[in-house]
């Protein structure tokens, strides 16, 4: 099996384990989900820039709050493409903690923590 094949599966996985209602197996730690989706996007910027903040409002995803304030600020397009989650305190917490204390809307790190 080719390493790319093998983690689709591992994700594909994890993933089915994770969120499933009635899963046969134990969920997957949120701190691991955390950690992999960090992961995800740094490699992700590593190989190419993230979408600006404004494109990824027009594509239609809703926008974490610091994520907002970042967008409204009078920068360049190529400033909004960078990872606020990579210098948010969320992100640390959730990477830590099992159950963080994090209840921001629309934060990819409080759908980890599935309470």
């Amino acid at each position: 099996m080719s390493s790319s094949n093998w983690d689709e599966r591992f994700f594909a996985d994890l993933a089915f384990t994770g969120d499933e209602p009635g899963a046969r197996e134990p969920r997957a730690p949120s701190r691991l989900k955390s950690r992999i989706y960090s992961t995800l996007v740094r490699r992700q910027t590593q190989t190419e820039p993230l979408l600006s903040l404004t494109e990824t409002k027009t594509a239609g995803r809703a926008l974490c709050v610091f994520e907002n304030l970042l967008q409204i600020m009078p920068f360049g397009e190529s400033a909004k493409s960078f990872n606020a989650c990579s210098v948010c305190h969320a992100r640390v917490l959730a990477e830590l903690l099992e159950k963080a204390p994090i209840f921001w809307p629309h934060c990819p790190y409080v759908g980890f923590q599935k309470r």
